[in-house]
This record gives C-alpha cells, structure tokens and sequence, in this order.
C-alpha cells in the first residue's frame, strides 16, 4: 500500500514571494495550448477565414479570463452558494481554493463569444481550434492536484497495488489516486482521441461537441473514483454533484454534433 509522498506545494521560496507547483501547472498547461493552437490554426478551415497565429495569444489571453472567473463563479454557484451569500466577500478570496472546471468551461465560452465578435469570426469555428488544445492542460492541472494531495479518491482495496493514502484526507484509509485517473482519461486519452479527430475535416462545431461528450463522459466515469466534496456528498440517483454537472455536457454534446452534421449535410445538398 503507498502514501502520498507529501511533496512540498511550493516549487520556490524567495522569502517575499513563493511559486507553488500548483501555479506552475497551470503555466506548463497555458504554455503547451500556445504550442498546439500555432499548429491547428494553420489548418485549412482556419487559416482561410482569417484565423492566423497573431490570433492564438488573444485567444489564450481571453481564455485565461474565463478560466479564472468562470471557475470561481461556477465553485461559488455549484458548490456552496449559501456560504457564500452569508459571506460574500469571500469570493473573492481565491487564495483559500475552490474552482469548478464547469464553471470554468463556460467563462471560456463566453470569452469565446467575446473574442468571435470581435474579430468577426463565427464562435464554433473558434471553438473548434481551441477544443482539441484543452485536454493537456486538464492533465497537468491534475498533476497539480495530486502534487498538492487534494481531491483524492474513494476507499480502495488495500490489495489495489496502487492504493495510496492520503494523510491529508485525515484518515489512514487506502484510497484511489483518482486525480491520476483523471489525469489519464479526461487528459491525456481525451487529448489524443480529440487530436485524431480533429485532424481531418469536420462540420463546423462538431469538433467542440466531440470535447463536450467526450469530457463529459470521461469525467462521469473518474466520478466513481473520487471522494465527493463531504459539505455535498452523493446526491440524488447516486450521483455526485461532479457527474451531475456532467449530464448537461454529454446531452449537449451529442445534441451539437448531430444539430452541425445535419446542417452540413443539408447546406451541401443545397449547393
């Protein structure tokens, strides 16, 4: 049975300023979208609507936005919007944690829109680019976590030859390191399934829709591997508030591939 290694949460310590791993994943996960947008833009059904590299770092900038306030927005709002109407200053105290990916997905889709307006772009070609792009920066978010020993997972069989504990959980109880799991699925399998995909012509919106069904279904699954938040615990039907928040995606998903595939294949018909 292993133990969490307990590794330091600060990566550097200059005395008046410290730099957390948990900051710095995010960095290697802001770093590798700049790469992998450079490459998609390039691709055909960007480049010929006036979609060029100049572009990446606007969107990432405006990315970025969404990510920050639509997941402390989304944490607020899920997850414990009574003890934050009681005290709503501590909203802003992001210091203490609490980010939703939910919430955090859709800042994204309204910066988005924001970004498509702007540039006179349509809002699911810019999806497009960037939904294959996300993947790897989930992943290395979720390094971060386990770095940090958070969000660890369920009780496990002691005899789970990677069963660990997590002193931090309070208990000497053997559990999943489910944010490794979601490392791999909704990370890197999501990642490489999403980049195949994507690499060939698709109607537009379609490649967005694949990220939302696919996320949606990978993270529901990681869901069963995951300690719920003990202020929720398991909701209805069995469900954690996670796999809740993951129906709309799966739903909405496969709703927008069919609703883009069906308006593809009529427009050709048409011409």
């Amino acid at each position: 049975m292993l133990v969490h290694p307990q590794f330091n949460p600060v990566a550097l310590d200059l005395k008046f300023f410290q730099i957390h791993w948990y900051g710095l994943t995010y960095l290697v996960g802001f770093v590798i979208f700049l790469a992998l947008a450079r490459r998609r833009v390039q691709m055909p059904q960007f480049s010929t609507v006036g979609l060029a590299r100049r572009d990446v770092e606007d969107i990432l900038f405006y990315g970025v936005l969404g990510v920050v306030l639509g997941g402390r927005l989304g944490y607020v709002l899920f997850y414990k919007p009574g003890a934050y109407l009681a005290h709503p200053l501590d909203i802003f105290m992001v210091w203490k944690g609490g980010m939703s990916f939910h919430g955090g997905l859709l800042g994204v889709m309204v910066a988005m829109t924001l970004f498509a307006r702007m540039r006179g772009q349509r809002f699911l070609t810019v999806m497009d680019l960037v939904a294959p792009c996300v993947p790897t920066g989930l992943a290395s978010v979720r390094i971060g976590n386990f770095i940090n020993g958070e969000l660890w997972g369920r009780p496990a069989d002691p005899s789970l030859p990677w069963a660990m504990v997590f002193p931090q959980s309070g208990s000497d109880i053997p559990r999943h390191p489910s944010q490794l799991y979601q490392f791999g699925l909704e990370g890197m399998l999501l990642f490489v399934l999403l980049w195949i995909y994507a690499s060939k012509p698709r109607a537009t919106g379609q490649v967005a829709a694949a990220f939302a069904f696919g996320y949606g279904v990978l993270r529901f699954v990681a869901e069963y591997f995951r300690q719920p938040d003990d202020f929720l615990g398991i909701l209805a039907l069995g469900m954690s508030m996670g796999q809740w928040l993951c129906v709309p995606m799966i739903l909405g998903g496969a709703g927008l591939w069919w609703w883009c595939g069906r308006r593809a294949s009529v427009a050709s018909a048409a011409s």
